[in-house]
């Protein structure tokens, strides 16, 4: 861990993030790649000592409420926010000025801020966005280590939903020969239809692979799946996007169950749905006509 001063923290569209770099081990994280110019190592975490100084002098001048997310490149719940507390710091300013929130996580470490995401929820909006990968606890423990299981994210949504939060899940990575069958796609949703998620985000059943991601990754499914970094060698070469051979398949399971069961699985419309700020017991204007 390490502290740094920036100079800013809130992106023109609502962004944030409180660090850079994280320590939950996904065997397959985007973030690692080069293209986004991080200068240390992954896994010492940099920490935006100003960041909530910043955030408040942000949300305090911005004319028009919006929607905060976080999430995106750094886990806001690493183990670090344990002790620095920079998180709930975060989402107490969103419902001082009130914002409404939508944030991104692989940890139920998130049920710490219960209180203060119904609060939130109570004015506008919170949304939870969870990733849920496999179904198989055993699996979870090689391709995310360090992180929360499958089946205590699974608990997490349904304490949202037993608040009245709403959640999202993240179905992505599939990995080739890994997690891709019909039946961890099918107990994943299952476990999305019980805990009631508002919707479910998939841009297809594969993950995506670049300069920096893509050599971790190829480490760690040596160590874990012998053979199988020369059979994605030899199939996807240096492919940005790395689809599953059952993609249609998959694809094809994944719409019909949402479908079923009323869950959002158009991305662009969940998106349009999490940045779309909604002030709830807004006073009506009276009309003399």
């Amino acid at each position: 861990m390490h502290f740094v001063k920036v100079k800013g923290v809130l992106s023109p569209n609502g962004g944030m993030n409180l660090y850079r770099g994280c320590s939950h081990g996904c065997i397959y994280c985007d973030s690692r790649s080069k293209c986004y110019g991080m200068n240390h190592t992954f896994e010492d975490i940099e920490v935006k000592e100003n960041a909530v100084e910043l955030l408040e002098s942000a949300l305090r001048r911005k004319r028009k409420r919006c929607m905060i997310g976080t999430g995106a490149m750094s886990d806001p719940y690493i183990p670090l926010e344990a002790r620095l507390n920079y998180t709930r710091k975060a989402l107490l300013l969103i419902e001082k000025y009130g914002f409404g929130v939508a944030l991104q996580t692989k940890s139920d470490s998130v049920l710490r801020d219960l209180d203060v995401l119904k609060r939130i929820n109570e004015k506008t909006k919170a949304v939870v966005q969870m990733t849920l990968t496999t179904a198989d606890e055993a699996l979870c423990k090689i391709i995310e280590p360090n992180v929360s299981t499958a089946k205590e994210r699974f608990e997490a949504l349904k304490s949202f939903r037993d608040n009245g939060i709403p959640t999202v899940v993240w179905l992505c990575p599939v990995l080739p020969y890994i997690n891709d069958t019909a039946e961890n796609i099918r107990q994943i949703l299952e476990m999305c239809v019980e805990a009631r998620v508002r919707g479910v985000i998939c841009f297809g059943m594969g993950l995506t692979l670049r300069e920096g991601n893509r050599e971790y990754f190829y480490r760690q499914i040596d160590k874990s799946f012998p053979g199988l970094k020369e059979r994605y060698i030899r199939e996807f070469g240096n492919q940005y996007v790395v689809n599953s051979p059952r993609n249609a398949e998959l694809m094809s399971l994944f719409h019909s169950v949402c479908g079923a069961n009323g869950i959002m699985h158009d991305n662009d419309r969940i998106f349009e749905y999490m940045h779309r700020f909604e002030e709830k017991n807004a006073p009506q204007q009276l009309s003399l006509w």
